[in-house]
């Protein structure tokens, strides 16, 4: 799952009722404008913002069934500190933990581990070399069994 705070999930509908997130062109004062582009425009770039942040991400899948005839809780998960990140890339974690697992799959990829004939979702390819490389490249992964994570 994904979860995002009141206040961004505030700031988006906002952003939407007033039209913004628009990508149809709109006339403004003779001059026609894309209102998510011109939103762009005058907003910070994302990246000039990596130096301010703090905490950490916190990025998880849960796994829930019956196995052997009991319900299991399957969870892994990686918590990424948005000042480490900060501090060997220049970005904040959600950037690191974006890249990282793109880079990842591009080097599995171009290695051959994760080359088939056809078309094919990563989802489809044996994840034990990704996961692998996912603690070797900064972004160690958790496990927890049969825990509850309601909230």
């Amino acid at each position: 799952w994904m979860t995002f705070g009141q206040e961004y999930l505030t700031h988006l509908r906002v952003i939407q009722n007033i039209g913004m997130s628009r990508i149809d062109p709109v006339m403004y004062n003779g001059q026609e404008i894309v209102p998510i582009q011109f939103l762009k425009a005058v907003l910070p770039n994302p990246g000039d913002l990596g130096e301010n942040y703090t905490g950490e991400t916190s990025i998880g899948c849960r796994i829930r069934g019956i196995k052997d005839g009991k319900e299991q809780t399957y969870y892994v998960y990686n918590n990424c500190s948005h000042e480490a990140a900060y501090k060997e890339t220049g970005a904040q974690g959600v950037s690191y933990t974006t890249g990282v697992p793109a880079m990842i799959g591009a080097k599995l990829f171009m290695q051959g581990v994760w080359k088939k004939p056809g078309v094919w979702n990563v989802e489809e390819f044996n994840p034990d070399p990704f996961m692998k490389e996912l603690n070797e490249q900064g972004l160690p992964w958790h496990e927890m069994f049969n825990v509850d994570l309601e909230l």
